[in-house]
């Protein structure tokens, strides 16, 4: 049975404005220009402002966000006076005083190499392989991954080609072919796994005791090999050793994956593009926004004329429906792109905020650079002193990079949970890891230090925690254990 109550109800929406601003909080600067030039084409009112003189207008922001009520009294109503505060729509200077018109802008060039499969598509051009067996190495080429390997299965590969090529053949040819492939640069391509990979590249090289014996470990032994068993492979192979430390070396030569040189994430020169500076003048901290090669927006004059036009039309009584129709959508238009350019505003003003915070906060160590004067620090810290969400903090820390004197790092690094020593401070657990990565760099590496022993000795620094959790930063900073940081 339906019946029908009155119900009151407390609820909180974000308004558009808010959720473009908490979207573009969350992208990094090199994106950001992406984002802005996207809005560009999808908005004709907004556009770049060639003419920018380096004034800004106060009254950027004032216009009337009242939602236009879709009926014809407020068609006829249009106030034209809401969108023309001046005699020019204003500008805003996306830099946000961060840079000037005299600060040199600089283009990062990219080499163009020749891709992975078009350098393995050229050279089986080059053997003059019947037609059959030049579709069946394309076959190959085309299934090898990123890194080189072949992951499909050559019975499959069997029906791949009958099905999608019609050709017929069997995995004798398939095979065949595979091994054409497989002597093809760089070495190594084409194998089926790492074992084979490393194989493959071993029986390029000139015949040496040494190359002769590492093939012999990969051959046979792999599994020990992957696991640092010495002693058993040595006395698999009958070999001492200085044998058996001249073999690894050879190995230890190897490209795990000959692939991906040529692959998009490696090829050519990549730049992280930091989102803050930070520099030291004086010895004082100064910060500022990355905001080089950024347009300067600003709205449309030719669409300020249109509404102009329609004011002039509107006192002398001459208008009509496809005018009014148009003006509303200029005044849609406007909105947006008001709405845009306060949310960069916005966004600039809250990124600074929080980076000062942060650099007020972690003041030590921006000054000398020593990891262990880092203060325990998490979002909620800086999200009290700048009075904000701790969600909006997350999103500013959120893949954002900061260039420092010392480096550039990804400004979520800095936050972390404390742990007290034993004179009861509270200490950051980064802290704690630099001091056990420092430990493991100068363990003697033929006897790495075990988790047990690391435990032992944060103690003696004043550091008392638990093996686990020793066992737990090592993991954090990708650190193997023991066993496998072995080196002969």
């Amino acid at each position: 049975m339906l019946n029908q109550s009155l119900q009151q109800k407390l609820l909180q929406k974000l308004s558009p404005q808010q959720i473009l601003l908490m979207k573009l909080l969350q992208i990094p600067s090199m994106a950001l220009e992406q984002r802005i030039k996207q809005e560009i084409e999808e908005n004709p009112v907004l556009e770049i402002d060639e003419e920018y003189d380096g004034k800004e207008d106060d009254n950027s922001d004032e216009y009337d966000d009242t939602p236009q009520e879709k009926n014809e009294d407020s068609q006829n109503d249009v106030d034209i006076h809401d969108y023309l505060d001046d005699d020019d729509v204003p500008s805003y200077r996306l830099n946000a005083g961060n840079t000037s018109a005299s600060d040199e802008h600089r283009d990062m060039p990219m080499v163009a190499d020749t891709g992975f499969i078009e350098l393995l598509l050229s050279q089986l051009e080059i053997k003059n392989l019947p037609v059959q067996k030049l579709t069946i190495g394309k076959t190959i080429i085309g299934n090898l991954d990123e890194a080189g390997y072949l992951q499909r299965d050559l019975t499959a590969m069997v029906d791949d080609l009958a099905f999608t090529q019609g050709v017929s053949s069997n995995l004798e040819e398939i095979e065949q072919m595979l091994r054409v492939v497989q002597g093809f640069e760089p070495a190594g391509v084409g194998a089926r796994t790492l074992q084979e990979c490393l194989i493959l590249q071993l029986k390029r090289l000139d015949i040496s005791p040494s190359v002769k014996l590492a093939i012999t470990i990969l051959d046979r032994c792999f599994e020990d090999f992957s696991k640092k068993h010495y002693d058993k492979i040595m006395k698999r192979t009958h070999s001492d050793e200085e044998e058996l430390r001249n073999a690894i070396s050879e190995i230890l030569k190897l490209n795990p994956k000959p692939g991906s040189a040529f692959s998009p994430s490696t090829a050519g020169n990549q730049y992280v593009i930091p989102d803050f500076i930070i520099e030291i003048k004086d010895g004082i901290l100064e910060l500022s926004l990355n905001q080089r090669n950024m347009p300067e927006l600003r709205l449309s004059r030719t669409y300020t004329e249109m509404l102009e036009t329609y004011g002039e039309n509107k006192n002398r009584k001459e208008k009509n429906d496809s005018q009014r129709d148009a003006v509303i959508f200029i005044k849609q238009k406007i909105d947006s792109a008001r709405w845009f350019i306060e949310a960069i505003k916005q966004r600039q003003d809250t990124l600074y905020l929080t980076m000062k915070a942060i650099m007020d906060y972690q003041q030590k160590y921006f000054l000398e650079g020593d990891e262990t004067k880092l203060r325990p620090m998490i979002l909620k810290d800086i999200a009290e002193i700048v009075s904000l969400d701790i969600s909006t903090i997350s999103r500013v820390a959120n893949s954002k990079y900061v260039q420092t004197p010392y480096g550039t790092f990804l400004l979520k690094s800095f936050f972390s949970e404390s742990l007290q020593n034993d004179q009861g401070e509270e200490v950051s657990t980064r802290e704690i890891k630099k001091i056990l990565s420092d430990c493991i760099a100068a363990e003697d590496k033929s006897k790495p230090l075990t988790d047990e022993e690391l435990t032992a000795i944060l103690k003696q620094k004043g550091y008392p925690i638990a093996r686990r959790t020793v066992a737990k930063y090592r993991e954090l900073l990708n650190i193997a254990v023991a066993r496998l940081r072995k080196v002969m």
